[in-house]
């Protein structure tokens, strides 16, 4: 997945139900749409929230279904 023109791998097989990854960025709306479109595209419902974590602003993505 290409947020912020980086690339991130995640373990997609791994993100159960209730689990959750922080993505460090900037442009944060680009980046919601592209987390949504690839986790749609996998059949995913997740929930995300704008954070802080350890002064780096980003996007917590939980997997809710």
């Amino acid at each position: 997945m290409r947020i912020n023109d980086l690339d991130y791998r995640i373990a997609w097989r791994r993100f159960k139900k209730g689990t959750s990854f922080f993505v460090p960025c900037l442009r944060l709306e680009e980046s919601k749409e592209t987390v949504l479109a690839v986790t749609r595209r996998l059949g995913y419902k997740v929930a995300i929230k704008v954070v802080i974590e350890d002064g780096i602003k980003g996007l917590r993505v939980w997997r809710i279904k």
